[in-house]
């Protein structure tokens, strides 16, 4: 039985239908890579160069207690973490390119925290302790008890511990509201004595908050109050454990939540929990988050032998599957088998769908097409890459487990314009707002800027 790598840090999307307290839409950077997971904010004028170890247009630097591969997020003048404190001490974890799929032997008592930073100083304005006992699930050896991203919607922080449960805090670190959702067994779908932890990150929709909830057991969705907690709506699914973000897509004539899993790709209406499309064919593990551009929904898995990349119609109903031998049909633009990405979360910008394999193969196509435009090696060292690209000002940013950040210029020509280093282990994708970039390593949160 083959063990696979599976690093449920992805942490990883989602969005806001309505934009709510002081900070300018262009500003926040809400959730997992940012608004509907798009990971684009332009007119930031970030630097090509920077040093995380000399100081380069560092500008500042706090240190993070714990252990988490959850990326930051950001509103008005506040950036948000979570993470994971073990009693141990100096938790760890193993990164690279490698098939092990044990666990973690770290079930000491834990402290699941957020924190909330000032934006412009890196000051720490308050820290809350969510859960505090031993785990309740293992983790993976590459992966932390706190990989799932925080929302927020201005109002409330959301932050999803896994089987450790779901909390609401105020803008001022008042808990407003906890759920427990159970012991959410998230692992190898072939050996189900392994367990790799939980990942996919909370959204907010409207006044939803909406988890995905796949595992060993019993698979879920579930749209609970954001102002009580109180459970909307819940849908069970049939499915196999899996660790990507939900999406909403907002669109003209429906607004469609879209789901990946390795059983079926879906699309429910988010207001009801209610399916309306299911699409088959995809890998046995599934991380990625569905991202979406002038009608096309892409989702893509990495594992072998499908690796698929899937580009979706909006609007489809019923089962969509495509045939065998088949690559678009009515509802499906294009296709591409074992071309998908195992961890990062795709990129779409301007007319290009840009797609980073955990190796570092970084492909570019045609996104109304599918037309392959580049394919090439990024040039990282051994550890690959888990963080999912973001992109701002006509430039691309790939962040390496290594703590390598690879600056690319985007477009039909791949040009590698500048190697930054951070001098630690890097695996959250980062948040860019206001003209910094909020990187969140091994051990600190960086501000990146000119």
């Amino acid at each position: 039985m083959k063990r696979d790598l599976l690093l449920p840090c992805l942490m990883a999307p989602l969005l806001l239908m309505a934009i709510f307290g002081d900070g300018r839409r262009e500003d926040n950077w809400p959730s997992f890579r940012g608004q509907y997971a798009s990971g684009i904010s332009e007119g930031q004028n970030l630097p090509d160069n920077w040093d995380g170890e000399k100081g380069v247009n560092i500008k500042w630097k706090t240190g993070i207690p714990g252990l988490a591969h959850s990326s930051p997020i950001v509103w008005a003048d506040r950036v948000f973490v979570a993470t994971a404190i073990s009693s141990r001490g100096n938790a760890t974890f193993r990164h690279g390119l490698y098939g092990d799929g044990d666990a973690s032997d770290d079930r000491s008592v834990h402290q699941w925290k957020v924190y909330a930073l000032e934006k412009k100083s890196g000051k720490i304005l308050w820290e809350k302790t969510a859960y505090k006992g031993m785990p309740r699930e293992k983790r993976h050896i590459k992966a932390s008890y706190a990989n799932s991203t925080p929302a927020t919607d201005g109002r409330y922080v959301i932050a999803f511990f896994g089987s450790q449960g779901l909390y609401a805090f105020d803008m001022k670190g008042r808990l407003i509201w906890k759920k427990d959702l159970g012991v959410l067994n998230a692992g190898a779908y072939d050996a189900p004595d392994y367990e790799w932890g939980t990942a996919s990150s909370p959204i907010i929709y409207n006044d939803l908050v909406i988890v995905q909830c796949d595992t060993q057991n019993e698979s879920f969705l579930l749209a609970a109050d954001v102002k009580t907690g109180k459970t909307v709506w819940k849908t069970t699914r049939e499915e196999l454990p899996s660790w990507g973000t939900p999406t909403i897509y907002p669109g003209k004539n429906r607004v469609e939540l879209i789901t990946n899993a390795s059983n079926f790709i879906r699309g429910y209406d988010p207001a009801t929990g209610h399916e309306l499309w299911r699409l088959g064919g995809s890998s046995k593990i599934t991380a990625p988050t569905p991202v979406f551009a002038d009608g096309l929904i892409v989702v893509a898995s990495g594992r072998r032998p499908e690796s698929p990349i899937f580009v979706i119609r909006a609007g489809a109903s019923g089962d969509i599957t495509l045939a065998n031998e088949q690559t678009s049909s009515k509802h499906i633009a294009w296709s591409k088998q074992k071309r998908g990405s195992y961890m990062p979360t795709p990129l779409i910008y301007g007319d290009y769908l840009y797609v980073l394999a955990n190796q570092g193969i970084f492909d570019c196509y045609q996104l109304k097409t599918g037309e392959e435009i580049f394919r090439e090696r990024i040039p990282h060292q051994g550890g690959g890459f888990s963080a999912s690209p973001v992109a701002a000002d006509g430039k691309i940013y790939l962040p390496s487990e290594d703590g390598g950040i690879f600056v690319v210029k985007a477009g039909p020509k791949f040009e590698l314009l500048a190697t930054n280093h951070m001098g630690e282990l890097l695996m959250a994708t980062p948040a860019i707002s206001s003209g910094m970039m909020y990187i969140r390593t091994q051990h600190h949160l960086f501000a990146i800027g000119q």
